[in-house]
């Protein structure tokens, strides 16, 4: 297990986008549920989660993403997923989460929804 995952913030209008980089799994999935939770906290109505840079995501990692849709759901907000890499976009499509989360292919599509 890789244990650095790099998580970055910033702003695209009113979409807070977080920017993931190296492995989600059981070892940095709850530093990334932090950083979500975080922006839940805030009251960021949009959250788009970047995963272009990520190289692998267990179910752990989804159970992270799911909650916090669940989460921005039950709020009013909703959560956005920017993936590109076919590996990545296979786990969404095996588990069938592709047609609960909205999947876009860059962060400025996904924040403009």
């Amino acid at each position: 297990m890789d244990l650095e995952l790099t998580v970055t913030e910033r702003r695209i209008g009113d979409a807070a986008v977080l920017e993931v980089e190296g492995e989600i799994d059981v070892a940095t999935a709850p530093q990334f549920g932090d950083r979500l939770r975080a922006l839940e906290a805030d009251g960021s109505g949009t959250v788009v989660v970047d995963l272009s840079k990520v190289s692998f995501l267990d179910s752990t990692a989804l159970g992270v993403l799911v909650a916090s849709f669940k989460r921005l759901r039950d709020g009013g907000g909703n959560l956005r997923i920017v993936a590109q890499e076919p590996r990545i976009l296979r786990v969404f499509e095996i588990t069938d989460l592709h047609r609960v989360l909205s999947i876009y292919p860059t962060s400025e599509a996904a924040a403009a929804g």
